[in-house]
């Protein structure tokens, strides 16, 4: 199996899988001379980690990560990064009645269409638990950008579970960390919990919709063909297993706005070129503005449900399914944390191109003055 890797300077590749006895990431490309130990990556990694809440797989992992290489006396050397973070809490007996059958939506299916084979236990790499290395590279790429970019702050959370949105009238940041959905509105978040019980109780899941904002990122990230810094966001948020859609700014709504409610008009502040609006999510023709940079992303339903669907055997057999195990009601829930290391993967990688093509960590063409 190929195409395990991403970026371009600053390169992650994964390895894994759910029910292996170990998953983790090789980040190569990291500068040398950054602070880093495994505190500073277990920070992200707890966020992520299942069986925090009863909304979430009560599967027990403590998702230590152990740093193998590429550090030495607390800092980057610059050569391969090497992270590894075992399986404690594998119950790969739950998958033995799927062994010769396919789960609808799910990608046993086309995994045995492709390779002849597959790994039945908890989905082997198509399994969510693959995105656990990528938030250990997420904060990896954190260290460095908090000393190239220290005014950058990242924050994803949950704006849609199901038929339940957000109120942004209610927007509250704080929120976000208070609650197990991620969500920046307490009220939804007593809503959701209800709601989500329920789903569970019917032996189903439910998708979701997360926003990742990025502030206090400088204009100039990009290139306008195929380096897009909204192109290169899209194929990462879109890599992460179960999500099915990426939009920046307005996104599809962009198809049902006027030339003049898309337009974001410009005006000179104190501090340079300011926006009254932010339509194209911190964007323009590939390059950033200065402005936030907003990404979502939608996150289909698990798969393995309790509920029987119908599906085939290896041997075209008609049979139903019905998935035994512990999994997540929402998986969105636990998609925050990996769509935040995403962005932050993307944005160092975009930082380190535009300071070899243009010597600058900032924006180079400077305007009035």
């Amino acid at each position: 199996m190929s195409y395990n890797t991403f970026g371009h300077l600053f390169r992650v590749t994964t390895w894994g899988e759910s029910h292996g006895p170990a998953l983790g990431a090789t980040v190569d490309g990291c500068p040398p001379g950054v602070a880093l130990d495994e505190g500073m990556i277990q920070h992200w990694l707890d966020r992520r980690k299942p069986g925090q809440s009863r909304h979430t797989t009560q599967r027990r992992e403590p998702d230590a990560v152990e740093i193998l290489s590429g550090v030495y006396e607390g800092r980057t050397t610059g050569t391969p990064i090497q992270l590894m973070i075992r399986n404690l809490d594998q119950r790969s007996k739950d998958y033995g009645n799927i062994l010769d059958t396919f789960r609808p939506g799910h990608a046993d299916i086309t995994y045995f269409q492709k390779y002849g084979l597959r790994d039945p236990r908890g989905g082997g790499r198509s399994s969510a638990r693959e995105t656990a290395a990528r938030v250990a590279a997420g904060g990896v790429a954190r260290a460095v950008l908090r000393d190239l970019m220290p005014a950058l702050a990242i924050t994803g959370y949950m704006v849609q579970m199901g038929p339940h949105h957000i109120d942004r009238a209610r927007f509250d940041f704080a929120e976000i960390d208070r609650n197990p959905f991620w969500v920046p509105d307490a009220q939804a978040a007593e809503d959701w919990a209800t709601a989500l019980d329920q789903i569970r109780r019917d032996g189903n899941s439910v998708g979701a919709m997360i926003e990742v904002t990025a502030s206090g990122l400088p204009a100039g990230l990009g290139a306008p063909i195929y380096a897009k810094l909204d192109t290169e966001l899209a194929a990462a948020m879109m890599s992460i297993n179960a999500v099915k859609g990426v939009e920046i700014g307005a996104g599809m709504a962009a198809a049902g706005l006027t030339g003049v409610e898309n337009a974001d008009e410009i005006e000179m502040g104190a501090d340079g070129p300011r926006y009254r609006s932010n339509k194209a999510g911190g964007i323009l023709g590939g390059i950033s503005t200065g402005q936030d940079v907003v990404v979502r992303f939608a996150i289909k339903p698990t798969s393995s449900i309790h509920t029987p669907r119908a599906s085939i055997t290896r041997a075209g057999e008609p049979t139903d399914v019905v998935t035994k195990g512990r999994h997540d009601p929402c998986v969105g829930i636990r998609a925050v944390p990996v769509g935040e290391a995403m962005m932050a993967c993307v944005l160092l990688d975009q930082l380190l191109m535009h300071r070899a093509q243009t010597g600058a960590s900032g924006p180079v063409g400077q305007i009035g003055g």
